[in-house]
């Protein structure tokens, strides 16, 4: 058996465990904790997270991979912090997909046991073509959660975009230098092919660190890119963004930019809406939702 195999098998284990456990615990609301996707070299993901921007969240935080870590101490973390405190799940694209679907649907458990659980900026992020522009329900009961915000428009659920607009870095401002950039989204790096077509100009990626990234966004007159959070923080930043979607998230946000791909991408330059006051507006949803949150927590 390849040790690939067994770490696989290993990890389903783990997954299995951890639920089970949490499942058959005793529930308590005490303190809380968010939980999201922590990946550092997705700033997205990284940022999307309330406890990045408010006072009484900070340090609070889980990675929702935590259930199926190798370590031992750090799943028995999880569970004790899963069961023992209210549980602020969000942002990022957690529904709809199969990678966090266990986590979700035990979520949705617990929430039934006297669990208090918000849903803060999350949204659908179906990988299948198909269903590009035409999901119209989640893989969980929303209703059955204490206090839900996602950040998909049509859907069901209080709008609340992602969080991550409070940032003050989009208070910075910036002179344009250049007519496009293109923004990568990490796992189409290693699409030569694409990389290859965009060799000859400006270019960065969702791996890049944050202050790195909107100084690119902000020095730019054109966005090009298959990054959800780079199309969301062009659009905060007033720029004219082309998005190459890679899945259903990047149909459902209140305003839309232009939906292209990566080899008709150019020819729609100079072409795309720009949105005016969209980050106070984005920002005054948050604050407000902020409020129910902490309200509804008792934080």
């Amino acid at each position: 058996m390849s040790l690939n195999l067994i770490n696989s098998l290993k990890r389903k284990w783990n997954r299995y465990d951890v639920t089970r456990k949490i499942l058959n615990g005793n529930y308590f609301n005490e303190s809380v904790v968010n939980i999201h996707r922590i990946d550092t070299k997705n700033i997205g993901d990284y940022y999307c997270a309330p406890h990045h921007y408010f006072e009484r969240l900070r340090g609070k935080y889980l990675d929702i991979f935590d259930y199926k870590n190798e370590n031992e101490k750090i799943r028995s973390n999880y569970i004790e912090d899963v069961c023992n405190k209210s549980i602020i799940v969000g942002g990022g694209g957690l529904l709809n997909r199969g990678g966090f679907e266990m986590q979700m649907k035990l979520f949705e458990k617990i929430s039934e046991k006297g669990k208090k659980i918000v849903l803060w900026g999350v949204g659908h992020n179906e990988k299948s073509k198909e269903n590009y522009g035409k999901v119209s329900k989640y893989n969980i009961d929303i209703n059955k959660f204490g206090l839900v915000g996602t950040r998909d428009y049509s859907m069901p659920g209080e709008f609340v975009p992602c969080v991550s607009c409070l940032h003050p870095i989009f208070d910075q401002k910036f002179d344009t230098k250049k007519e496009v950039g293109i923004v990568f989204h990490k796992d189409t790096l290693k699409k030569e092919n694409i990389t290859k077509k965009y060799q000859n100009f400006a270019t960065s990626s969702n791996t890049s660190n944050l202050e790195d990234l909107i100084e690119f966004i902000g020095e730019s007159e054109n966005i090009i890119t298959d990054s959800y959070h780079t199309m969301y923080w062009a659009m905060l930043m007033e720029k004219k963004v082309i998005t190459i979607p890679n899945s259903s998230k990047f149909f459902d946000f209140k305003y839309q930019p232009i939906i292209s791909n990566f080899d008709d991408a150019l020819n729609h330059l100079n072409k795309g809406e720009t949105f005016s006051g969209l980050l106070e507006e984005c920002r005054e949803i948050n604050m407000n939702f902020s409020e129910k949150v902490f309200n509804y927590l008792n934080l």
